[in-house]
């Protein structure tokens, strides 16, 4: 007998390891629960076990990758076969690949609703690149509903067209926060960490410059994460005056454990969303010195839960961490502060919820 629930497909450009990744991963379970949900996604990561583990059927995409090209036209193709094999009520499409080409393909297949997430940094990128801001506003000709994860993100989406103000929607990112560990008190030198892909928008190398006009042996850091920029970072630190004070750890499948051992968290991105590696930290109890770029000033609360300091700034960047390692009674009411707010606003169920009404809302025929 056919289900009678409910069938929901949720389309992104690539299964590896990132912030629109998880941002699905966190929400696959609550959606099992009510949907009939297919996952599609191109080549390898942990997105796939995470479907299956929930109870969602995985489809390997074969022609959806990131770079620009003619193999776009093959994806289009894709995923057109695609809706119309698994007919979705629904398809929820994240990252800007799968979005622009998604938008397209369900339309051509009559799949009624479309949502579309603007993940991570297209804000910033809608604001800088105009072939950007074509499909931005293509997009947003198409999507029934644009979840935007900041208020921010909402303002530049209206602004350049990729949502109208009717159908775009604020529902902040989340995390788990009771299943993250707390921060552990522990002597000696102070741990700084920053969690990331090494690629654009992240820019480790201020954070690197940065590090370096700290007092040498005051602090040990962490940059945890791999990707394309890599050489050119490791360059960097060895022409630099750090002495194994940075680490570069590579990625990490201990993450959470990794925070509740250090004492302060660093992103030193130029763009973002709402970042899920802040998040993660201030639920751990860590201070936040983040760039003020996107929403992140929707998450850090300056000089309260942490600092705020201008994107490729590195002497600003470097004065907030010295303050914070020289302070320790600072760097303690900050991270209880960080907690707190994370607990308040930004917590995992709230988060699930509000996309399960938005999909109800729609299904039912109402507008977002």
């Amino acid at each position: 007998m056919a289900s009678a629930r409910p069938r929901l497909l949720v389309v992104i450009t690539l299964a590896e390891v990132g912030g629109a990744q998880t941002y699905v991963m966190s929400l696959l379970p609550a959606l099992a629960e009510r949907y009939d949900v297919g996952v599609a996604a191109y080549g390898p990561g942990p997105l796939e076990d995470a479907a299956r583990a929930a109870g969602a059927e995985f489809f390997a995409l074969r022609h959806v990758r990131r770079p620009i090209g003619p193999r776009d036209l093959l994806g289009l193709v894709e995923l057109v076969r695609l809706f119309r094999s698994f007919r979705p009520d629904l398809v929820h499409l994240n990252s800007s690949k799968a979005s622009l080409l998604g938008s397209l393909a369900a339309a051509i297949a009559r799949v009624p609703l479309r949502v579309v997430t603007l993940n991570g940094a297209v804000a910033g990128w809608l604001r800088h690149s105009r072939a950007v801001t074509l499909s931005g506003r293509l997009i947003g000709r198409l999507a029934t509903a644009v979840v935007c994860v900041s208020e921010e993100e909402r303002r530049v989406a209206i602004a350049t067209g990729a949502a109208r103000p009717g159908r775009a929607v604020v529902i902040h990112n989340a995390v788990d926060v009771a299943s993250l560990p707390r921060r552990r008190e522990r002597n000696g030198a102070v741990r700084l960490i920053s969690v990331g892909r090494m690629r654009p928008p992240k820019d480790f190398v201020t954070l690197t410059r940065a590090l370096a006009g700290l007092p040498a042996a005051s602090f040990h850091a962490q940059i945890v994460g791999d990707g394309p920029d890599r050489p050119a970072l490791e360059a960097e630190l060895a022409a630099s005056t750090l002495n194994g004070e940075l680490e570069l750890t590579g990625e990490r499948s201990d993450v959470p454990e990794l925070l509740a051992e250090s004492d302060a968290f660093v992103l030193s991105s130029r763009s973002e969303g709402l970042p899920l590696s802040v998040l993660e930290a201030m639920a751990v109890g860590l201070p936040v010195v983040a760039t003020a770029v996107g929403g992140v000033p929707e998450l850090v609360e300056d000089g309260l839960t942490g600092f705020l300091v201008p994107a490729g700034d590195e002497d600003a960047m470097r004065d907030r961490l010295a303050q914070l390692v020289a302070d320790p009674d600072l760097r303690r009411s900050m991270g209880l502060a960080a907690r707190a707010r994370a607990e308040r606003l930004f917590d995992l169920p709230a988060m699930r919820q509000a996309h399960v009404e938005l999909y109800e809302r729609l299904l039912a025929g109402s507008r977002p």
